[in-house]
Protein backbone atom coordinates (compact mmCIF):
# COMPACT_ATOMS: atom_id res chain seq x y z
CA UNK A 1 0.00 0.00 0.00
CA UNK A 2 1.55 3.36 -0.99
CA UNK A 3 2.15 5.98 1.65
CA UNK A 4 0.02 9.13 1.73
CA UNK A 5 2.92 11.03 0.15
CA UNK A 6 3.26 8.46 -2.63
CA UNK A 7 -0.52 8.57 -3.25
CA UNK A 8 -0.44 12.39 -3.42
CA UNK A 9 2.46 12.24 -5.90
CA UNK A 10 0.58 9.71 -8.02
CA UNK A 11 -2.55 11.90 -7.92
CA UNK A 12 -0.51 14.85 -9.17
CA UNK A 13 1.08 12.82 -11.99
CA UNK A 14 -2.22 11.35 -13.19
CA UNK A 15 -3.97 14.72 -13.06
CA UNK A 16 -1.23 16.36 -15.13
CA UNK A 17 -1.74 13.60 -17.70
CA UNK A 18 -5.53 14.19 -17.64
CA UNK A 19 -4.90 17.92 -18.17
CA UNK A 20 -2.81 17.01 -21.22
CA UNK A 21 -5.74 14.95 -22.53
CA UNK A 22 -8.12 17.90 -22.04
CA UNK A 23 -6.02 19.92 -24.46
CA UNK A 24 -7.01 17.50 -27.25
CA UNK A 25 -10.65 18.60 -27.02
CA UNK A 26 -12.14 20.59 -29.85
CA UNK A 27 -13.36 23.79 -28.12
CA UNK A 28 -17.13 24.14 -27.89
CA UNK A 29 -19.15 27.22 -26.93
CA UNK A 30 -21.51 24.97 -24.98
CA UNK A 31 -19.24 22.49 -23.23
CA UNK A 32 -16.12 22.24 -21.14
CA UNK A 33 -12.93 20.59 -22.35
CA UNK A 34 -12.14 17.81 -19.90
CA UNK A 35 -9.65 14.95 -19.69
CA UNK A 36 -10.22 11.76 -17.68
CA UNK A 37 -8.19 8.69 -16.76
CA UNK A 38 -9.26 5.53 -14.95
CA UNK A 39 -6.44 3.98 -12.91
CA UNK A 40 -6.54 0.55 -11.29
CA UNK A 41 -5.64 -0.11 -7.64
CA UNK A 42 -2.28 -1.43 -8.85
CA UNK A 43 -1.48 1.96 -10.40
CA UNK A 44 -1.98 0.77 -13.99
CA UNK A 45 -3.85 2.92 -16.48
CA UNK A 46 -7.12 1.22 -17.42
CA UNK A 47 -8.59 3.79 -19.83
CA UNK A 48 -8.49 7.42 -20.91
CA UNK A 49 -10.93 9.80 -22.52
CA UNK A 50 -11.55 13.42 -23.29
CA UNK A 51 -14.57 15.54 -24.13
CA UNK A 52 -16.01 15.11 -27.62
CA UNK A 53 -13.40 12.42 -28.38
CA UNK A 54 -15.85 10.03 -30.03
CA UNK A 55 -18.85 12.32 -30.61
CA UNK A 56 -20.11 15.87 -30.05
CA UNK A 57 -21.93 15.03 -26.80
CA UNK A 58 -19.45 12.57 -25.29
CA UNK A 59 -17.98 13.61 -21.95
CA UNK A 60 -14.46 12.65 -20.82
CA UNK A 61 -15.45 10.22 -18.06
CA UNK A 62 -18.03 8.67 -20.39
CA UNK A 63 -15.35 8.14 -23.09
CA UNK A 64 -12.93 6.55 -20.61
CA UNK A 65 -15.50 4.27 -18.97
CA UNK A 66 -16.83 3.32 -22.40
CA UNK A 67 -13.51 1.64 -23.15
CA UNK A 68 -14.02 -0.80 -20.27
CA UNK A 69 -16.47 -3.63 -19.75
CA UNK A 70 -18.99 -2.32 -17.17
CA UNK A 71 -18.46 -5.55 -15.22
CA UNK A 72 -14.66 -5.21 -15.15
CA UNK A 73 -13.74 -6.10 -11.54
CA UNK A 74 -10.82 -3.64 -11.61
CA UNK A 75 -13.33 -0.76 -11.57
CA UNK A 76 -14.36 -1.60 -7.99
CA UNK A 77 -11.00 -0.42 -6.65
CA UNK A 78 -10.18 2.13 -9.35
CA UNK A 79 -9.56 5.85 -9.14
CA UNK A 80 -11.03 8.17 -11.75
CA UNK A 81 -9.09 11.34 -12.51
CA UNK A 82 -11.09 14.13 -14.12
CA UNK A 83 -9.91 17.65 -14.77
CA UNK A 84 -13.41 18.94 -13.93
CA UNK A 85 -16.02 17.86 -11.41
CA UNK A 86 -18.10 15.10 -13.05
CA UNK A 87 -21.42 16.39 -14.39
CA UNK A 88 -24.61 15.75 -12.43
CA UNK A 89 -27.00 17.16 -15.07
CA UNK A 90 -27.26 16.75 -18.84
CA UNK A 91 -29.69 18.26 -21.31
CA UNK A 92 -29.62 15.11 -23.43
CA UNK A 93 -30.90 11.72 -22.34
CA UNK A 94 -27.35 10.46 -21.78
CA UNK A 95 -26.39 9.27 -18.30
CA UNK A 96 -24.48 11.82 -16.20
CA UNK A 97 -20.81 11.22 -15.52
CA UNK A 98 -21.55 11.17 -11.79
CA UNK A 99 -24.06 8.34 -12.29
CA UNK A 100 -21.66 6.47 -14.60
CA UNK A 101 -18.89 6.61 -11.99
CA UNK A 102 -21.24 5.49 -9.21
CA UNK A 103 -22.54 2.60 -11.34
CA UNK A 104 -18.98 1.57 -12.26
CA UNK A 105 -18.17 1.30 -8.55
CA UNK A 106 -14.98 3.36 -8.55
CA UNK A 107 -13.74 4.00 -5.02
CA UNK A 108 -12.05 7.39 -5.58
CA UNK A 109 -12.52 10.38 -7.85
CA UNK A 110 -9.81 13.04 -8.09
CA UNK A 111 -10.66 16.41 -9.68
CA UNK A 112 -8.71 19.58 -10.37
CA UNK A 113 -11.64 22.01 -10.06
CA UNK A 114 -15.37 22.18 -9.52
CA UNK A 115 -17.72 22.93 -12.38
CA UNK A 116 -18.67 26.62 -12.54
CA UNK A 117 -22.37 27.40 -12.89
CA UNK A 118 -22.01 28.64 -16.47
CA UNK A 119 -24.20 25.84 -17.90
CA UNK A 120 -25.61 23.94 -14.92
CA UNK A 121 -25.68 23.83 -11.14
CA UNK A 122 -23.37 20.84 -10.66
CA UNK A 123 -23.54 18.66 -7.55
CA UNK A 124 -21.16 15.92 -8.71
CA UNK A 125 -18.88 16.06 -5.67
CA UNK A 126 -21.81 15.94 -3.26
CA UNK A 127 -23.51 13.03 -5.07
CA UNK A 128 -20.29 11.03 -5.30
CA UNK A 129 -19.60 11.60 -1.60
CA UNK A 130 -23.16 10.57 -0.70
CA UNK A 131 -22.56 7.36 -2.66
CA UNK A 132 -19.54 6.58 -0.48
CA UNK A 133 -16.90 7.55 -3.04
CA UNK A 134 -13.82 9.35 -1.75
CA UNK A 135 -13.47 12.65 -3.65
CA UNK A 136 -10.14 14.49 -3.68
CA UNK A 137 -9.73 17.99 -5.10
CA UNK A 138 -6.34 19.24 -6.32
CA UNK A 139 -6.81 23.03 -6.32
CA UNK A 140 -3.11 23.55 -7.04
CA UNK A 141 -3.78 22.15 -10.54
CA UNK A 142 -7.06 24.01 -11.12
CA UNK A 143 -5.43 26.85 -13.06
CA UNK A 144 -3.75 24.42 -15.46
CA UNK A 145 -7.03 22.52 -15.93
CA UNK A 146 -8.91 25.76 -16.64
CA UNK A 147 -6.54 26.65 -19.48
CA UNK A 148 -8.22 24.13 -21.83
CA UNK A 149 -11.41 26.10 -21.19
CA UNK A 150 -10.04 29.55 -21.93
CA UNK A 151 -12.65 29.86 -24.70
CA UNK A 152 -15.36 29.87 -22.00
CA UNK A 153 -13.71 31.41 -18.95
CA UNK A 154 -12.48 34.85 -19.82
CA UNK A 155 -9.19 34.28 -21.61
CA UNK A 156 -8.66 34.69 -25.33
CA UNK A 157 -10.64 36.30 -28.15
CA UNK A 158 -14.08 34.83 -27.25
CA UNK A 159 -13.89 35.46 -23.54
CA UNK A 160 -16.89 36.05 -21.33
CA UNK A 161 -16.29 39.41 -19.68
CA UNK A 162 -19.50 40.09 -17.76
CA UNK A 163 -22.52 38.33 -16.25
CA UNK A 164 -24.59 39.63 -19.18
CA UNK A 165 -22.22 38.03 -21.67
CA UNK A 166 -22.38 34.79 -19.68
CA UNK A 167 -26.19 34.89 -19.86
CA UNK A 168 -26.05 35.60 -23.60
CA UNK A 169 -23.69 32.64 -24.09
CA UNK A 170 -25.96 30.38 -22.05
CA UNK A 171 -29.04 31.43 -24.08
CA UNK A 172 -27.14 30.92 -27.34
CA UNK A 173 -26.14 27.41 -26.28
CA UNK A 174 -29.68 26.54 -25.22
CA UNK A 175 -31.12 27.73 -28.52
CA UNK A 176 -28.52 25.93 -30.61
CA UNK A 177 -28.49 22.76 -28.45
CA UNK A 178 -24.75 23.11 -27.84
CA UNK A 179 -25.07 22.31 -24.14
CA UNK A 180 -25.05 18.69 -23.05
Amino acid sequence: MPSDGAAADADQRWMVRAIDLSRRCQPSRGAYSVGAIIVGADGAELATGYSRETGPRVHAEEAALGRLDPGDPRLRNATAYSTLEPCSQRRSTRTTCTDLLIAAGVRRVVIAWREPDLFADCAGVELLTEAGIDVVELPELAHAARQANAHLLGVGPRRVQSPLQAADLHIHCLLTSEID
